[in-house]
């Protein structure tokens, strides 16, 4: 990589120097922005009033982003996979929007375009990537998927079974009209969100209910406890900023010379 790539590299893709460090803060605060321009446009009375102050902010973030993304794209040493990376979609999504608006007219046009207006609310995804922190939990829910869905799936199993039950004990009149409708109050009533829009009416399935419920304390923390336990292994790990600029892999041990993903130089300065 040449030396002013890699020194844009290093700014962009890293917060482990001054200018890194200037370039997260000053974009987070422009997301930020972004993010309260795109909602206060979606009220009605201030979008009237300020309607051209606020278009003229979300063009003047706009090429801000299409700038960055450009940069991005060209310090990287394959840039098809960060144009195809999780951050690189957001980015698109996230600035596409005004550029189509000028494609777009009539009336026909205005609901679509409203719609994709929306798309720049994506940008506050952006954040994670800023954030050092984030990379922990990201990495913690990455070890912890496989347990996390066989616990979902098992979830799922208790509330088919639950679900069919509350079926055959309920009569009609009381919501439960059909195996999909049970399995979902048994959903509600697990998460112990309650809505009260379905409810049993007859003593079983009060007491099968009572049993779903207090069940339902227990399992909110299985997961919290699974992500924790990983995220306490990831702590222990000291790791920096440094990306890799061949697979983008954002996260190494202090001091590494070599991605721990790819094998690459971290610091192939030319």
């Amino acid at each position: 990589m040449k030396k002013w790539k890699y020194k844009l590299h290093e700014i962009i893709f890293e917060a482990d120097t001054p200018a890194g460090k200037f370039f997260d803060v000053i974009l987070l605060i422009t997301i930020l922005l972004s993010v309260l321009f795109v909602s206060l446009e979606s009220v009605t009375s201030i979008d009237q009033f300020y309607h051209f102050y606020l278009n003229w902010m979300g063009w003047a973030i706009t090429i801000l982003f299409s700038i960055e993304y450009v940069l991005r794209i060209i310090c990287v040493n394959k840039p098809l996979n960060y144009i195809l990376s999780f951050y690189g979609i957001i980015d698109l999504l996230s600035t596409a929007p005004m550029y189509i608006g000028l494609i777009l007219s009539g009336p026909q046009s205005l609901l679509a375009l409203k719609a994709l207006r929306l798309l720049r609310v994506f940008r506050i995804l952006k954040l994670t990537n800023y954030v050092k922190e984030s990379n922990v939990l990201i990495e913690a829910l990455k070890s912890s998927k496989t347990k996390i869905l066989v616990f979902v799936f098992s979830i799922l199993i208790l509330c088919i079974v639950f679900g069919t039950l509350m079926y055959l004990v309920e009569d009609a009149s009381a919501g439960f009209t059909s195996i999909p409708r049970s399995i979902y109050w048994c959903i509600v009533t697990l998460t112990t969100v309650g809505y009260g829009d379905i409810y049993p009416q007859t003593p079983v399935g009060q007491f099968f209910a009572s049993f779903i419920m207090i069940m339902g304390y227990g399992i909110i923390a299985v997961p919290t406890g699974i992500v924790t336990a990983e995220m306490s292994k990831q702590k222990s790990i000291d790791t920096n900023t440094q990306a890799c600029p061949n697979c983008l892999n954002p996260s190494h041990k202090e001091g590494a010379i070599f991605c721990h993903q790819c094998g690459k130089f971290l610091n192939n300065v030319n």
